[in-house]
């Protein structure tokens, strides 16, 4: 709570200064997220208990590893040269920081080898680990393309028409055909949480074609890594994970109707969740999923 600043007309985040004004849909994620977090406190942390810091920022209540290491056994410390478990944690596309020079002997470093989560090395690390390439020449390439920010998190892109000149600070990818073989008016996309190098939890995402590069959903399930990819599948995965370092976060997954092919097209190392409009009983659920395989992969059994 001490996060928010509340207003009579809007909240305002005390990290960021950003303001979000009130509004009926900004009214019902916020009550949606505050129910989450208050049931997440009821979950039994497990044992044995370990202390965890974050460096060089704090993780804040609405990141999902918040929860899930709450709910795995952890005690924030301030002090990386007293933790068992110290993670990078930067909200940044780029992050080139090194591990803090003391620490404790055994400590579990996380995520200190993910520097770079821009568009560009996505593409890399999903043709080095899938095979299939979703980068493209905006000047050689013929047909739709699309267009987005370097950045991450963006949710900028549109598809534009090739041959075009590249815009600098913006990558050009395939257009990959995620549209449901069922309703051709929805999108979806597979956010899969990953920890260790292997997907734990998987969000099947939908809404609208015409909104597909925003963050707004039409609906949201839960389902198990088993249930949405194949065993080569979730090798490829866990093979994109090591190509940029990322042992906890969340990796943007579509598959292409036409040749049912994987495409990796964002990669978060500092991911919020579960999403807002996913039911409180499997936020729930995904947050204990991904509870136990943190912890498991602390002690070094993952």
């Amino acid at each position: 709570m001490k996060d928010f600043e509340f207003g009579l007309t809007g909240l305002t985040v005390r990290k960021t200064g950003a303001r979000v004004p009130y509004s009926p849909s900004v009214i019902a994620q916020v009550t949606a997220w505050f129910r989450f977090f208050f049931a997440a406190q009821a979950i039994e942390p497990l044992t044995p208990r370990f202390t965890i810091a974050f460096t060089p920022e704090r993780a804040r209540p609405w990141y999902l590893i918040w929860a899930v290491a709450r709910a795995a056994g952890a005690k924030l410390v301030k002090d990386a040269a007293t933790a068992d478990v110290v993670m990078h944690f930067e909200d940044a596309t780029y992050s080139p920081n090194d591990p803090p020079t003391k620490l404790k002997p055994g400590v579990k470093l996380v995520n200190f080898a993910c520097r770079d989560v821009s568009k560009t090395n996505v593409s890399r690390a999903c043709a080095a680990a899938f095979g299939n390439r979703l980068a493209i020449d905006p000047v050689t390439h013929v047909g739709l393309a699309v267009e987005k920010s370097e950045i991450n998190a963006a949710h900028d892109g549109r598809i534009v028409q090739c041959p075009t000149p590249p815009i600098p600070g913006r990558v050009y990818q395939r257009v990959v055909d995620n549209r449901m073989a069922n309703n051709l008016d929805l999108v979806e996309d597979l956010r899969t949480s990953t920890v260790g190098g292997r997907p734990v939890a998987v969000f099947i995402k939908r809404r609208q074609v015409t909104k597909r590069f925003l963050n707004t959903n039409t609906e949201v399930t839960l389902r198990a890594p088993e249930d949405v990819f194949s065993p080569e599948e979730i090798e490829q995965i866990g093979a994109f994970t090591r190509e940029i370092g990322l042992e906890w976060g969340g990796v943007d997954v579509l598959r292409d109707r036409t040749d049912g092919k994987l495409y990796i097209v964002d990669a978060n190392k500092t991911d919020m969740g579960p999403p807002i409009a996913l039911n409180l009983a499997d936020k729930i659920k995904a947050t204990r999923m991904m509870r136990d395989a943190f912890h498991a992969f602390v002690r070094g059994v993952n």
